[in-house]
């Protein structure tokens, strides 16, 4: 009987698998999908990582996915995601499809005993995040790696920005600001897509964007949150799809107020109808002893301001993020060459690969990601209750 699909790799299969490239499996093609492809087609060009195949890219579109994988660089295509995962020449399951199938892909990527990274949100509901971390945690104690794809910790300016809070630069954070700013849905006649429907997306910009600045939030600080206040708005209700006119039933935009374990307070305010900001997350940071500025419509740019130095000299500075000291850049181009949104992907697969070859656990884990998920569940039952505070679970 096949059991690989219900048990984790015998230590045999493992010493066998490590005479060989790590084979790797991208299951989604799209927006998602390319940008995954196009990191694990150029990590190694620019990184020391182990050596590892791309094997196969897997789409519900048999002549898409096929097309796809021909352009991205995949060995092979195929539909049937249940079968590639029990396949022996796959190490690695790379899941870009939405979210309301990152349950069930990734517990039994998990259960085969193949290392899953998977795009965020975690998931669509608290309780499958839940039944994801604790699937990582078994499969972890078999050597299997999990790892939740916010990218943003991989941007350079923003991995900087971390290293100097950590070093106390800003001495006590008091508060941040963490503002993500869209505009794809302005216009009131933008078509229906998944991302609408709450059966398939979860949430709207509250899980697709509050996730990436929530986790920023907690990634900057080392910081746990406690409290929330939040509010949902859902501005245009309605959308023409493919058969008439239908309900937008998730948020358009959202806001939050979060209490820290430090004391520190964040305000969150994420929104895919901003007119005129394309992708802008804007992050602030302000301590005792200095503060910070980001924004990721610059993101080779950080601004840092050191207020213990006198008063006349005070000022934000623009620190260009491009020196071979900085977190990435010792990889890419000469300095002052900037990088793009895309690089962020590619430190990610380094990041995973590595923690992979080392038997570490890499971060964000799925235990942070369902810190995450905890904090939106928190936003959305104190929007849900007009509640001016929700006790976030840990």
């Amino acid at each position: 009987m096949n059991t690989a699909h219900t048990s984790p790799l015998s230590q045999d299969s493992r010493n066998a698998n490590a005479s060989r490239p790590l084979g790797v499996a991208a299951i989604g093609y799209a927006f998602m999908g390319k940008a995954h492809s196009n990191a694990w087609r150029n990590v190694a060009s620019f990184f020391d990582v182990p050596a590892f195949e791309q094997k196969v890219l897997v789409g519900r579109d048999a002549g898409a996915v096929a097309e796809a994988a021909a352009k991205y660089g995949w060995a092979e295509s195929a539909t049937d995601w249940r079968t590639v995962i029990t396949r022996d020449d796959i190490d690695i399951v790379d899941i870009c499809a939405p979210g309301w199938m990152h349950a069930e892909i990734a517990i039994a990527a998990l259960e085969a005993g193949k290392h899953v990274l998977v795009e965020k949100p975690l998931a669509n509901t608290l309780a499958e995040a839940e039944l994801m971390t604790a699937a990582a945690a078994k499969a972890r104690a078999n050597g299997v790696q999990s790892m939740i794809g916010f990218n943003y910790r991989r941007v350079p300016a923003l991995a900087l920005a971390r290293e100097l809070i950590a070093e106390r630069r800003l001495g006590t954070v008091r508060h941040v600001r963490a503002a993500y700013l869209q505009d794809w849905l302005a216009d009131a006649q933008a078509p229906m897509t998944w991302r609408l429907r709450k059966e398939t997306a979860g949430s709207g910009a509250l899980g697709d964007i509050a996730s990436h600045a929530i986790d920023q939030v907690l990634f900057l600080l080392g910081d746990q949150v406690t409290e929330v206040s939040g509010r949902l708005n859902t501005f245009v209700e309605r959308r023409p799809g493919a058969d008439g006119m239908e309900d937008v039933t998730v948020d358009d935009a959202a806001w939050a107020t979060l209490s820290l374990t430090s004391g520190a307070v964040a305000s969150v305010e994420v929104s895919r109808v901003a007119t005129g900001r394309k992708n802008s997350l804007q992050i602030e940071v302000y301590g005792d002893k200095g503060s910070i500025l980001f924004d990721l419509e610059n993101l080779n740019e950080l601004g840092f301001l050191d207020a213990t130095a006198p008063v006349r000299e005070q000022g934000f500075r623009r620190i260009l993020v491009n020196e071979p000291d900085h977190p990435y850049l010792e990889a890419w181009w000469p300095q002052g060459h900037i990088i793009g949104w895309e690089h962020t992907f590619t430190h990610q697969v380094r990041d995973f690969l590595l923690a992979i070859q080392d038997g570490t656990q890499p971060s964000p884990s799925f235990e942070e990601g369902l810190n995450v998920q905890y904090v939106l569940d928190a936003v959305e039952q104190s929007a849900a209750n007009k509640s001016t505070l929700t006790v976030v679970r840990h």
